[in-house]
Parts: structure tokens; sequence; C-alpha cells
């Protein structure tokens, strides 16, 4: 199938169209649903947990998650303001949004939102470096915009059982590096790229 990236495009059909083999053609790929029909063969969705030492665990039964619908996105964010993200998953059949509350154990968290001056106002393309105790994790604002759905214009950072991130390093798309130290978790820190020469 194409996928222009001109979502108003309309292309011809490449070759006979054979209806008795259900075949079918959309001028524009992202009209397929409108257009009444569905490309899902109903696979059941499927959540893994990081277990932190390369392994993931399937956890798809014991949090519902495998549902069959034909599930086109995934995004999260943090719904209900506690600090954990939860999952809102997109379909294009089977019901056109599940939502998936984080009831995992809580843990200590950092919400980044980002305000460039000399970058694009929200920031999009820095890479933010935080130190946490002997761990350093590295997050790059580039919010997921996949089909119907966008991914807030923010970055988490899961600090565990952390009450501080002991150093905070943003790289702005302009060039400019900002340093942060010893910032308190469970918050939502608004930053602001300075004005002035790069360090």
């Amino acid at each position: 199938m194409a996928q222009p990236f001109d979502r108003g495009s309309k292309l011809g059909a490449a070759g006979t169209i054979d209806d008795s083999a259900g075949q079918f053609w959309v001028s524009n790929p992202w009209q397929i649903v409108s257009e009444g029909h569905n490309l899902s063969a109903f696979e059941r969705h499927a959540s893994y947990l990081n277990l932190g030492d390369g392994r993931f665990a399937d956890v798809s039964f014991l949090t519902a998650t495998d549902a069959d619908g034909d599930g086109r996105a995934c995004v999260a964010a943090d719904l209900d303001g506690d600090g954990m993200q939860d999952l809102i998953v997109r379909q294009a059949g089977g019901g056109p949004l599940l939502i998936y509350r984080n009831h995992f154990s809580r843990q200590h968290w950092l919400r980044v939102s980002l305000r460039g001056t000399q970058s694009n106002a929200q920031g999009i393309g820095s890479r933010l470096t935080a130190r946490v105790g002997t761990r350093v994790m590295t997050r790059e604002l580039f919010p997921a915009n996949t089909y119907y759905s966008q991914q807030p214009c923010e970055v988490y950072f899961g600090l565990g059982d952390a009450e501080q991130v002991k150093q905070l390093t943003i790289r702005w798309p302009s060039g400019q590096l900002q340093q942060l130290e010893n910032i308190a978790a469970d918050q939502h820190l608004r930053v602001t790229e300075p004005e002035g020469k790069l360090k």
C-alpha cells in the first residue's frame, strides 16, 4: 500500500481490482475507514513490562490490553494527573478508543515541558539528559504523531525510588546548553530556553 506524505493526495489504482477476491482500492489510504474498509486481521494487542535487565515480560492478559480490535496508534499520557503515564489506543475497528489507566505501584517521576525562545516555541528536537543517582537517562522531545493521534509535547522521566534529579541537561535545537541541578521529584517542571551565547 502506498502511503503518501500529503494526506490530501489521490492516487489511481495500481492495476485491475479483483472484487471477487476481496480486493479494493482507496485513492487515499488515510480515508480507508471513512470509505467503509478495514484492514484488521484482529490480531490481539500485546503489552510488555521492562524488567530492567534486558528482558521483557508479556503482561497483556494481566493488564487487559490483549484486545482484538484494530489498534493503529498507542500514545502515553498522564490523563489523571498522578504522574503515572496511562495508555490511549486509537483503533480503526473494534471501538474507536481504548484507555488503560496505569495501576502499577507508585514511583517517583519528573515531567518536563519546554518553552523555546531562540528555538521553536515548544522546544521540539531538544535532548534532555537526567542524572539520577548512578543512572543517566536521555530523552528526546519528538512528540509521536500517528494515526489520528499525537503525543503530548512533554518529556517524562521515571525516577524509581529517587526523590530528586541530581542534574538535568537540556540541549536545545538552537545549540544552547542548559543545566539545572537538584530538581525535586514528582513535579511538572516548565523550563524556558535561556537567552544569550552557547555555553
